[in-house]
């Protein structure tokens, strides 16, 4: 099993930025792909941004395009989400999930992750 766990998040105003640590721990030494989803309050969870296990091969929610950048290092087993001019609709909770493997492409799929951390909120107000 891998286990994962965010941090990073707090309260912002419109236009900083923030940057969200997911810190893999377990049977890293397989490999995962890591993405990042969203909980907005009253609404479902949603795909935020993805990245395999290499690192090569991202993919963005059209509405964090541009915006924000996941990265990662195998070395620290560490994916960072840095996310800039951040808006009011940004808030929510992240939670960061793993899909064990080293081969092929990052999922936008909530059901292909297996393991989920707790989740960090960012607020961000007008």
């Amino acid at each position: 099993q891998v286990q994962v766990v965010e941090s990073g998040g707090g309260l912002v105003q419109a236009g900083d930025s923030l940057r969200l640590s997911c810190v893999a721990s377990g049977r890293t030494g397989s490999g995962y792909h890591i993405g990042w989803f969203r909980q907005p309050p009253g609404k479902e969870r949603e795909f935020v941004a993805t990245i395999n296990w290499s690192g090569d091969s991202t993919i963005y929610a059209n509405s964090v395009k541009g915006r924000f950048t996941i990265s990662r290092d195998n070395v620290k087993n560490t994916v960072a989400l840095q996310m800039n001019s951040l808006k009011p609709e940004d808030t929510a909770v992240y939670y960061c999930a793993a899909r064990s493997g080293r081969s092929g492409v990052p999922s936008t799929r909530i059901a292909d992750y297996d393991y989920w951390g707790r989740g960090t909120q960012v607020t961000v107000s007008s």
